[in-house]
């Protein structure tokens, strides 16, 4: 059975470059062998320094995810406003974000798992919970160490608190289905439109 409500496609852009991939790279080799006690030729202080700028990498990267997601929530409430069989379902931005993450679509489970995202569920609530702390990156000077260590216990925290801030009506990947995109994808499609 075809679901019901075709909603707006999720675009994902492009949130770190090149340099902040292999960042966060670094940054979890550094970690391990900080964590691992092995001993480096830099000094501790300089792996400890890597970790916290490899985590605040991980960390913005995240809060842009966030951000594409927020848009998404946005123009799905501006969708079921304008659908009059879901004006008086009191949709609010957290049943859309537990489409989402709860009932992730099949497709859009697919196509993550073939760009290789295998743990979305924990990566779009986590974008979620650091996206509602932060709209824009804050500088790293500003974050704690302590925070930046361990920003996705603050993330999943902040998640789990918006997410209960509201009782919420649930929707189903049987009803309600959207296409994901990655950024670059999405502007191929909409060029080969306009070409035909």
């Amino acid at each position: 059975m075809e679901p019901s409500y075709l909603l707006p496609p999720l675009i994902l852009h492009p949130f770190a470059d090149a340099a902040a991939s292999i960042e966060v790279l670094e940054g979890a080799k550094d970690a391990s062998r900080l964590l691992g006690g092995e001993t480096a030729d830099s000094p501790s202080e300089a792996l400890r320094d890597k970790l916290l700028a490899g985590r605040y990498a991980e960390l913005r990267m995240l809060l842009f995810v966030g951000k594409d997601v927020f848009r998404w929530i946005g123009q799905c409430l501006d969708f079921a406003a304008r659908e009059p069989r879901l004006r008086g379902r009191s949709l609010v931005e957290q049943s859309f974000a537990e489409l989402l993450i709860g009932h992730t679509p099949p497709d859009v489970g697919v196509k993550l798992r073939r760009w290789g995202v295998t743990d979305y569920v924990r990566i779009f609530s986590r974008s979620i919970g650091i996206y509602v702390q932060f709209q824009g990156p804050p500088a790293q000077e500003i974050l704690g160490p302590d925070y930046l260590r361990n920003y996705y216990r603050y993330a999943d925290y902040a998640y789990s608190c918006w997410k209960e801030e509201t009782q919420f009506p649930t929707l189903s990947s049987e009803e309600f289905s959207f296409v994901l995109y990655a950024s670059g994808e999405y502007s191929k499609l909409l060029e080969d439109q306009w070409q035909r």
